[in-house]
Order: structure tokens, then sequence, then C-alpha cells
């Protein structure tokens, strides 16, 4: 049974996250734990009056969050009604990405699937930003849902990568449950320098590569350019993908992708969800 921890913030933009996390999973067996964490404000810590009006804000935030966790859990009832899907609500009083951790332990998350928000990045509001901080600093699998994201059952995912790393297991395990999982065909994606040739260890880790994916539906391709992000947005574009799936071993590979600055030349196609994966 696979264990899938949403984190909510009750807007539209989690609550696409939800829906997509729904139908991608919809023929799997799974426990969704659907948490909302009240952030702990930064002057919790003062004298003994603040604590005191600390501890009346914590009650009557949880009492709300409740509230709202059980209209949620009754629109996951009426829209998405499933019988191979089991609910869990948690409201909690914490710093986001150590209550994220806590939960992750205790409950042995196997993957998190939250919304980001906007074309200018995901540090824009507080739920983009919260993701942001959840990818950079957590280490489990993570589904980014952009905002415009509509569910299509991923047909071809995208896998870029740099052949720098040698592959963890792990990483390619969760890649292939993936492309299995949807009968996706995986395309492996190489962006170099114009004229910059693969040394001998690159070649031998997508030598590995194409071994590990032998039992899969996959091809590999080489594209040049300067600039990172564009040429995958290309490839995206070009290929028709639904998918992205990309370790966070070097994140300023990832930033220059999703934490965009507002003003570019073009704005990172907003509506394929990322998979990020860690070694």
């Amino acid at each position: 049974m696979k264990r899938i921890l949403i984190p909510t913030d009750f807007s539209k933009n989690s609550r696409n996250a939800i829906n997509y996390g729904l139908e991608l999973f919809k023929k799997t067996k799974c426990i969704f734990h659907i948490v909302h964490i009240n952030p702990i404000p930064p002057y919790s810590g003062a004298g003994t009056s603040v604590r005191g009006t600390s501890t009346l804000l914590k009650e009557s935030v949880l009492t709300q969050s409740k509230k709202d966790l059980k209209k949620l859990l009754s629109y996951i009832e009426e829209h998405h009604k499933n019988d191979l899907h089991t609910f869990v609500s948690i409201s909690k009083y914490d710093f986001f990405v150590d209550g994220i951790k806590r939960e992750i332990e205790d409950k042995k998350i196997d993957l998190i699937i939250m919304g980001t928000k906007g074309a200018s990045g995901l540090k824009k509001a507080t739920m983009g930003s919260n993701t942001g901080d959840v990818i950079t600093k957590v280490k489990c699998p993570l589904m980014a849902i952009p905002e415009n994201a509509t569910y299509k059952k991923p047909k071809e995912i995208a896998f870029p990568t740099d052949y720098h790393i040698n592959y963890d297991i792990k990483v390619l395990d969760t890649i292939i449950g993936m492309v299995t999982m949807n009968d996706s065909v995986l395309r492996v994606v190489h962006i170099s320098k114009k004229g910059e040739m693969l040394s001998e260890e690159q070649l031998s880790n997508k030598e590995f590569l194409h071994d590990y994916l032998r039992g899969i539906d996959h091809s590999f391709h080489s594209l040049t350019g300067s600039k990172l992000e564009t040429a995958i947005q290309c490839f995206v574009e070009s290929r028709d993908i639904d998918l992205v799936a990309m370790v966070a071993k070097n994140l300023n590979f990832f930033q220059r992708i999703l934490f965009r600055p507002a003003v570019e030349e073009i704005s990172y196609h907003t509506d394929i969800p990322f998979l990020v994966l860690h070694e």
C-alpha cells in the first residue's frame, strides 16, 4: 500500500494538487494523509503573557483547521469516492518543514504531493514557497503540481540528466514505478553546450541507465542549448511531455527551472507536473 502525504492550505491551488493525486493513483491502493500545518508565529517563544496568548491562538487555529479538514474530506468523498483509497486528516501547529519531516518519519511516507503557484516561480504564494522549502530540505520524493495542471495520464515522462551521477537505485525504481503504473514511455534527455562531448564517466553512466531501464519503453535524447530551462521547455513542448522527473542532487539545476524570476524572456511551461527525487 502506498502512503502519500498531501499538505493543504485549503486554497484552490492545493485542492488542485489533491484532485491530480487522486486521479493519478486512482487504481492504486493508497493511504492519503491530508495535513494542514498551522505555522507557529516567530514571536511564540517570548515571555509568559505571550505564551498564554500563543496557547489560546493554538487552540483556536487547530479548532478551525479541524473543521476545514472535515469539509475537505466531505468534498473528496463526494467527488473522488474510491474503495482503494483511505484518508487520514491531520491538523498540526508547527514550523512547516519540521512538521512535514515529522509526518514523513512517523507515517513512513512514500511520496509528497504539493501544489505550486504562478508562472513567476514557486516563491510567490505561501503554498508555493512551502513547496520550494520542502523540495530543498526534505529527502522524500515530491510531486509538484502547478496551479494550471489538469490531470492527464502521463504517457510521456521526461528525465533530464547530465549523466554525472552514479544513479541511486531507489531513484530509478521510483521512476520505473511511475512509468509502469501509467504504461508510459520514458524520455531520457541530456542537455549540453555546443560541441561538448560526453566523458568516459558520463558514457558509462548512460550505459548503466540503458541496462537498468531495459524492461521499460525508453529512449535517449541529446539537446544543445546554453540555458537548461529553455532547452527543457522546448523538449517538453515538442514531445508533448506530461511529467518531468528530476533528481534534486544539484539545487542550482532545479532553481533555474522552478524558482524563475518574474521577468524572463519566456515563462516556463506552467502546467507540467514535476516529480522531484532525492538520492
